[in-house]
Parts: structure tokens; C-alpha cells; sequence
């Protein structure tokens, strides 16, 4: 499926304090997409002027964290697929296209870019880079072990969801962990989750803004209480979303 026929779909750039890489970042996806969301985290540097500069929508997050964000993109976004791409340079805007694949063939509602399929220049680097590999990887682990799928990289925040499904599955992380709730959440309703290869660069801004270990207790808990969760049934609303949503409706819903 090449770029000309797949549906249209709207981009989303959660961005705090990111004036050194976000223009580039833009760049690369202003010709993608008709609906460009920068989510803004309350920066304190120019961001959001650069933002404005490339005519990208500009929206305020909760200042709760990068899941506030993604759940404020999703909110604004007007068409029904919902790129998401981080705004620190590491991830590759052609590689947009083949996450938006899957869902227009009508095979997934949410496709994660994989750094353990395409590669990472971020995992090998630093005992720090190194311990959130060991993360990933055991994140990854009890989600197969769970839910079945064997995918290898559920925490990449280069991905694609359904708008629909991201706004009605329920999710509710302020911070980073959205993005492995986001997958759990899909599998527990019995939405299609797959994953593509993309590459994953140096960040261009320098290292990672989550201190790992801060953190790590968050990540945990929230992931034991989507694996200890049941498969869920799929509400009256989920469910006409499921079965009336046609790729035909993808290409043309407003």
C-alpha cells in the first residue's frame, strides 16, 4: 500500500521544552498530514513558537506528563487514525506510512513501531540505556505471556491507533507507561495489535528526560494491573465501532 492510498490520518507531537529537535521533526511530517497537533507540556522555551512557524496546531496539555498528552492529541485529533511521533528527533517520519498500513488493510487498531526489529542507536549506550532495555523487554515478555501476541517492543512511542478505539478503551496514565497501558488495553478488548520495524535514532537533543529509576515503580504497577486484569467485553459503543468502522469509513470519515 503506498502513501497516495492510504487513509488520512492525523499526527500528534507530545513536546515539552523541545525547541532544538521539534522543528526538524515537523519537517518531516508537514506533508503527511492535513491535521498537525503539536500537545504542548507548559514549555518554557520556544517550542511552541517553532510549532506555530510550520502552521502545526498547537494544544495544551494538564502539565501531568506524557500520557496527559497523548490523551489531549487524541482528543483533538479530527481524522480517524492517530499518529503518534515523539518531538526529540529519535524517530524516522517515513517510517509513518507503514504503521498506518495495517490499520487501513483493516489487520490492526494499533501498530507500534519496533527498535528490536529495525534498531536503536538509544539501548546499547549507557548502564542507563541499558536498563531500560532490560525494561522493555520484560515488559514485553508479560504482555505475551499474557495476551498471546508475540510483539517485542511495546513501549516505542512511534505508533498508530485507531482514534476511536484510543478514546474509548479507557486510558488513564499521566506519563510514559500510556503507551504500554494503550497496548494492554487494545488486547484486553480484543483489538488487533501488531508491530512494524522502524529504526530509532540518537536523540538529537541529548538524553532521555525520564529518570528510569524514579520512575520504575510506576511502570511496574501499572503493568501488573493490566496483566491481572480480565479480558474485558467490548461495551455497546466499542462494539459498533468494531463492527461498523469499514476501511472504506477510514478513508472517509471526516
Amino acid at each position: 500500500m503506498n502513501n497516495t492510498t492510504l487513509p488520512p490520518f492525523s499526527v500528534v507531537i507530545p513536546a515539552r521544552n523541545e525547541e532544538a529537535t521539534i522543528g526538524d521533526v515537523l519537517r518531516g511530517v508537514r506533508d503527511l498530514t492535513d491535521d498537525l497537533i503539536v500537545v504542548d507540556g507548559h514549555s518554557s522555551d520556544h517550542t511552541v513558537e517553532i510549532a506555530q512557524q510550520f502552521h502545526a496546531r498547537v494544544v495544551a496539555d494538564h502539565g501531568r506528563g506524557k500520557g496527559d498528552a497523548v490523551r489531549v492529541g487524541l482528543s483533538e485529533a479530527k481524522l480517524p487514525i492517530t499518529v503518534f511521533i515523539d518531538a526529540d528527533g529519535s524517530h524516522d517520519p517515513k517510517d509513518i506510512p507503514k504503521l498506518v498500513g495495517p490499520i487501513a488493510s483493516g489487520e490492526a487498531a494499533l501498530v507500534i513501531g519496533s527498535r528490536m526489529l529495525g534498531g536503536s542507536e538509544e539501548l546499547f549506550g549507557s548502564i542507563s540505556e541499558v536498563i531500560r532495555l532490560l525494561g522493555s523487554l520484560v515488559i514485553s515478555l508479560s504482555i505475551n505471556y499474557r495476551f498471546g501476541p508475540r510483539l517485542t517492543d511495546y513501549q516505542n512511542g512511534l505508533r498508530a491507533i485507531r482514534t476511536d478505539v484510543g478514546r474509548t478503551i479507557g486510558l488513564t496514565s499521566n506519563i510514559s507507561t500510556i503507551e504500554q497501558e494503550m497496548a494492554i488495553k487494545c488486547l484486553q478488548y480484543g483489538y488487533g495489535v501488531t508491530e512494524v520495524p522502524t529504526h530509532e535514532y540518537r536523540r538529537q537533543g541529548g538524553e532521555s528526560k525520564i529518570n528510569v529509576m524514579s520512575v520504575a515503580h510506576v511502570y511496574v504497577w501499572n503493568l501488573m494491573c493490566g496483566l491481572m486484569g480480565p479480558r474485558k467485553e467490548i461495551t455497546d459503543s466499542l462494539h459498533q465501532i468494531n463492527s461498523l468502522l469499514t476501511v472504506d469509513d477510514l478513508r472517509h470519515t471526516p
